[in-house]
Order: structure tokens, then sequence, then C-alpha cells
């Protein structure tokens, strides 16, 4: 299950992940942003995964396509959500689905 919420201020906009970005979910999350990305403005974006329980490279891509273009924080507080950070902050992603630095 994927659990998205939103928090609206005047010059910081948070998108809040909880639960699992994979899959289906993944998609939704696509989907969700795809609608939403138009309303940011010149808002800051701020990308909460501190919920977040799971990735899969379809989650990876998606928070790619959230951060790329956004250059959005990212707030995540234990050592497996920094991961999901790191990972989502790659911009190369091999055939095995494991991201991988620029060379």
């Amino acid at each position: 299950m994927l659990r998205i919420s939103t928090q609206d201020d005047r010059d910081l906009f948070t998108l809040k992940l909880e639960g699992k970005v994979i899959g289906d979910w993944a998609e939704e999350l696509e989907s969700f942003w795809g609608q939403l990305k138009p309303s940011l403005d010149t808002r800051k974006l701020c990308l909460d995964i501190r919920g977040v329980m799971s990735l899969d490279s379809k989650g990876r891509k998606v928070l790619r396509q959230i951060i790329g273009p956004t250059n959005a924080d990212i707030l995540a507080d234990s050592p497996l959500t920094k991961q999901f950070a790191a990972e989502a902050r790659q911009k190369n992603e091999g055939r095995d689905g494991h991201a991988h630095p620029n060379v």
C-alpha cells in the first residue's frame, strides 16, 4: 500500500509518501505526479520519504522523474530511506535494476 499526502504552503509544497513505492503503487504515484506537477509554479518541492518501506525499479524511476526537473529536497531519516534517496538521485540505472553512478 502507498499513502500519498500533500502540504501546500505559499513557497513550499511537500509531497509525503508512506508505504511501498512498487509496481502498481509506483504507477499511481507517477499518475498523481503528472497531475500535480503543473500546479507547482515556482514553489520549492520537498519530497518526504521518511515513511517509505520499500522501493523497486519502477519506484526509483518515478522518484527520479519527480526529483530531476524540480531538484526537490528529500527528507529521509533512517539508513533505509537515506539509501532510497541516494538511489533516486542516481542518474543511470543498469539492466539489472540497480543504480549505477555515472562513469
